[in-house]
């Protein structure tokens, strides 16, 4: 058993019967009284995000999980289909787990999923993608200077608030925790 000493963001613990991933969390060491740690957890089967708060040293049962690549091959119905690059086996994601994932990957692309034995738990995106404006109005020469930003649609869909200077056709540095432009690239 491990201690909340072992709390990293991005683990995984059995929390009341649940896989839980921490999404944040921070050690608290009050002027008065014991230290604690206060997390955030997300469930990962319904998506809820709880906060809990735990006293300093408590023992918690984090969950071993094993993490592959995988290409993304396609969106079914209800799922989103990848191939293991390895055995060449396909696997589907469901659309609750993907959550706002597929904005951020292009098919042929290689991802990271996370298992805890043979059930996929969690997606690992890139912290940032590279992708392709398809719609946006005209940019004007010498608007670089406010911080004024009109709305673009990439080639996932993914709508966000651009620069005024980007133009269609344009490549982009998107962050994926944010979903935030970061900056043009060239290619």
């Amino acid at each position: 058993m491990s201690t909340t000493a072992d709390i990293k963001n991005g683990s995984i613990l059995n929390f009341k019967n649940s896989r839980m991933k921490v999404v944040e969390f921070q050690h608290v060491k009050p002027g008065k009284g014991p230290a604690f740690v206060r997390t955030k957890l997300k469930d990962i089967q319904s998506g809820k995000v709880i906060d809990q708060t735990f006293n300093a040293g408590v023992k918690l049962e984090f969950i071993r999980v094993t993490s592959s690549q995988f290409q993304y091959l396609y969106k079914d119905a209800s799922s989103y289909i990848f191939m293991d690059n390895q055995t060449f086996n396909q696997v589907e994601v469901s659309e609750l787990m993907m959550q706002d994932g597929h904005k951020y990957i292009k098919e042929g692309e290689n991802i990271d999923l996370v298992f805890d034995g043979d059930d996929i738990i969690n997606i690992n995106l890139p912290a940032k993608v590279i992708l392709k404006v398809i719609q946006t109005d005209p940019g004007h020469r010498g608007n670089t200077a406010t911080n004024a930003t009109k709305p673009a649609k990439m080639e996932t869909g993914l709508e966000l608030q651009v620069p005024l200077f980007i133009n269609e056709g344009d490549s982009l540095k998107i962050d994926t925790k944010t979903g935030t432009y970061s900056e043009r690239v060239k290619q």
